[in-house]
């Protein structure tokens, strides 16, 4: 004798039905870029869907052996051009933090010139 299984619909039950008929509150799952999927650029999502097929870890790590990474990256015009130059779409989650605490160090570094050329212009000769 054989158990009858109850059909599973292929985007949850009532999804349509719950959206059209909803009283006051948002559909029952939500829509498509949202949350976390909004926050992932395409260029992230494709590296992270060659990483999965390939067996690899969701975390890049070939550009740490490809030179001095950002966070290593002496303050200076160097350190700039490389700011300048980044594609911030193609970061991950983990090169974005990275990118932003490198370009706050390097906006302390000028503030601090600035603060000096201004106390050296101000100062008695």
């Amino acid at each position: 004798m054989q158990t009858p299984t109850p059909e599973i619909p292929a985007y949850g039950a009532g999804r349509h039905e719950s959206a059209s008929h909803s009283s006051g509150r948002g559909p029952a799952c939500p829509e498509p870029g949202t949350g976390l999927l909004k926050a992932m650029s395409p260029g992230v999502v494709d590296f992270l869907f060659r990483q999965l097929v390939a067996g690899k870890p969701a975390e890049d790590l070939q550009w740490q052996q490809e030179g001095v990474s950002l966070a290593a990256q002496p303050e200076g015009a160097e350190l700039a051009r490389r700011l300048a130059e980044t594609d911030l779409d193609a970061l991950t989650p983990l090169e974005l933090f990275h990118y932003v605490r490198a370009a706050q160090r390097l906006s302390d570094w000028a503030e601090e010139l600035r603060r000096a050329a201004v106390g050296r212009y101000c100062g008695t000769p």
